[in-house]
């Protein structure tokens, strides 16, 4: 089957975008790279969060940005290239402080339909599963690692319904989890 978007999701600190950064080079041409939103938003446009009424107008620009992105991003994609996306529209769904269902509902959006927009989903699980430090990397990252987990668990939740998802947890060794999550990034992107 060839595959025309996949999408790297997991919680903070899961090592999300440098598996999709080193397949982004390492694939060139092949892949057309989808960034994460959220961290472009917050670290150029949105001010820190500090109620819930900003959260919830920053998960609405999440959403909107990412689906006009993508879009745009499929629109251009040519012949055989796939759109590797870190992170997917249903994301803001593990940010959302009142769960899933209510942010399906607030976007006005089907949970079904927006994670069947990708043909492959690879889920990294945050190093804060292990109590791993999820610091390194991402100015913006302010969750504590109880957090983290919380936001996880429920991407996990919204991810783990879709039928060609792949789960790699946490290691102790980054590098490890990285290289596993590379290897199944690799073979889709090999097989099509």
């Amino acid at each position: 089957m060839a595959l025309s978007r996949i999408v790297v999701t997991g919680g903070p600190g899961a090592g999300k975008t440098s598996v999709w950064r080193e397949l982004v080079t390492a694939y060139g041409a092949r892949v057309v790279g989808v960034p994460e939103v959220a961290t472009l938003l917050l670290e150029h446009v949105f001010p820190p969060v500090q109620n819930l009424a900003e959260r919830h107008a920053v998960q609405h620009a999440i959403f909107q940005v990412q689906r006009s992105l993508e879009s745009v991003a499929d629109a251009r994609r040519s012949g055989d290239q796939v759109l590797l996306c870190d992170r997917g529209i249903p994301d803001g769904a593990g940010y959302w402080p009142e769960g899933s269902p209510a942010f399906f509902a607030a976007m006005n959006a089907d949970w079904e339909a927006e994670i069947l927009r990708y043909d492959a989903v690879l889920f990294l699980e945050t190093a804060a599963a292990g109590g791993l430090s999820i610091a390194h990397g991402n100015a913006i990252r302010t969750e504590t690692l109880e957090a983290a987990v919380r936001v996880d668990d429920q991407l996990r939740s919204v991810w783990s319904k879709h039928p060609n998802c792949v789960f790699v947890p946490h290691e102790v060794d980054f590098a490890v989890k990285l290289e596993r999550g590379s290897a199944v990034l690799r073979a889709w992107l090999d097989s099509g």
